[in-house]
């Protein structure tokens, strides 16, 4: 049975990778280069971001929320593991993927946006489930998205952030990983029972801390080797076309294995069309008040977690002595070394602590995806919502304390089924992403404060919740 999961992955993230490269290619082109174009804008949204109402959180929190989610142990070890198998120039493949990815970001966060609906709370909730219900009018295929983000992010990749935090707190400072567990299970315990409001005020406040002591560290070791620098954009040039290779063989293999381990390493971590941000997306009360603006938005979190944090990581791995292809030295263990190299022994510890931040946030924000999904299916009636929270807590400390490579495998799979949906109702919704961002655009270059008028696009308003446009 193992080796039949691990082949059913296999196979299908071999074919998901090239899919979603494809459809992120579709939506630049359709959008007209959107993340080109509008780069700038991406940070003038942000002007009015801390706005919020009594039914939503605000564009920062949501931003928040979905880095928090976005920015995990992939950042750290997932870059060194791609460098260290696809060389330098995988970066550079990196890069091209999360600008490329941008343009999937920004439909599926704005459809998001669109058919958002009203819980019993009156909290706004949304995503590609509700999407799915609402514009394509196929409940059986939100039903089907919901159960297998609920499968992963809600429960195997916790148990899996839980295992990498505990790993780390081990090998650092020797602290046994039941202890670890136990206290993840408390301090995730207060965040989440606190609901969706909790964790987007938790993330408000500590996403912005982890990002920018990474970056101040990053910084550090630029600046202590910045006559370096030069060389190690050269590098990763060369490398990502081959030309440091000689003979059209080596330059062909080199090409390949930099083009698939940076695509793949960065669509793992920035998670662009794979159907999780939008669940936070939907949540916020955006402004200007239009569902376009929340698209913008997490354009900037693509860019933020792939551009800046894991440029971050390759910075300090390539200024540093430690990569050398074929020693064995790669992912989490690569990164600590370079650091340590730069910043001696306290880079073990700092790389300890930077673990915890990251896996630790994703574990309360994936819980905010699951959650979400939760209510679609549902199934929020406070005693469900308490029993589903213990079995979160319950994933977190296993995954602290055993070893998890099936069950990452089967997080795998159920996270590429979950792709696959949402890939193709993006794509059957994608003209309404094109109309709202072209309305959106209109309204800028008139000097309006764009602002969504249900009442323009009848074909729209007959499927949106009555009342959640009516009153902008």
């Amino acid at each position: 049975m193992e080796n039949f999961i691990n082949a059913l992955s296999d196979l299908l993230w071999g074919q998901l990778v090239y899919v979603l490269l494809a459809v992120g290619i579709y939506f630049t082109l359709r959008l007209r280069l959107i993340q080109f174009r509008h780069f700038g804008h991406m940070f003038s949204v942000m002007k009015g971001s801390t706005k919020s109402d009594a039914a939503g959180i605000s564009s920062f929190q949501a931003l928040c929320t979905g880095l928090a989610a976005r920015v995990g142990t992939g950042n750290l070890a997932g870059v060194a593991v791609a460098i260290y198998l696809g060389g330098p120039g995988a970066i550079f493949w990196m890069w091209l993927i999360a600008m490329i990815g941008m343009a999937s970001a920004f439909v599926e966060s704005t459809l998001a946006q669109l058919y958002k609906v009203k819980d019993d709370q009156g909290n706004y909730r949304g995503g590609p489930a509700y999407y799915m219900e609402k514009g394509l009018g196929q409940r059986w295929m939100g039903v089907l998205f919901s159960i297998f983000l609920i499968a992963s992010f809600g429960l195997a990749f916790n148990g899996v952030q839980a295992n990498s935090i505990s790993d780390a707190m081990n090998t650092a400072f020797e602290i046994p990983k039941w202890m670890t567990g136990v206290s993840l299970v408390v301090i995730s315990g207060i965040v989440i029972f606190g609901g969706l409001r909790s964790i987007a005020r938790f993330s408000e406040l500590v996403v912005p801390f982890m990002a920018i002591v990474y970056l101040l560290i990053a910084f550090v070791v630029v600046g202590m080797n910045v006559e370096k620098l030069p060389d190690v954009f050269s590098l990763i040039i060369k490398s990502a076309f081959g030309t440091a290779q000689i003979g059209a063989g080596a330059m062909g293999y080199t090409i390949a294995q930099g083009m698939m381990n940076g695509i793949k390493r960065g669509l793992f971590s920035n998670e662009a069309g794979m159907g999780s941000a939008p669940n936070t997306a939907a949540t916020a009360s955006p402004y200007p008040p239009h569902p376009a603006s929340q698209g913008y938005v997490q354009m900037m979190g693509v860019f933020i977690d792939t551009l800046v944090i894991c440029t971050c990581t390759a910075a300090i791995v390539l200024l540093s002595n430690q990569y050398v292809p074929g020693s064995g030295l790669t992912g989490i263990k690569l990164t600590q070394a370079a650091l340590t190299e730069h910043i001696g022994n306290s880079g073990t510890y700092f790389i300890a602590f930077a673990v915890f931040f990251f896996a630790f946030t994703s574990i309360v924000a994936n819980y905010a995806y699951a959650e979400n999904n939760l209510v679609f299916l549902e199934h929020n009636h406070p005693a469900r919502l308490a029993i589903f929270r213990l079995c979160v807590l319950g994933m977190v400390m296993f995954g602290a304390v055993a070893d998890l490579p099936l069950v990452w495998t089967l997080a795998d799979v159920s996270m590429a089924f979950m792709i696959i949906t949402n890939l193709a109702a993006i794509l059957l919704l994608s003209n309404s992403a094109i109309k709202l961002a072209k309305d959106y655009n209109k309204q800028r270059k008139d000097g309006k404060l764009p602002t969504f008028n249900a009442n323009e696009y009848p074909e729209l308003k007959a499927k949106i919740e009555p009342g959640i446009w009516d009153n902008h």
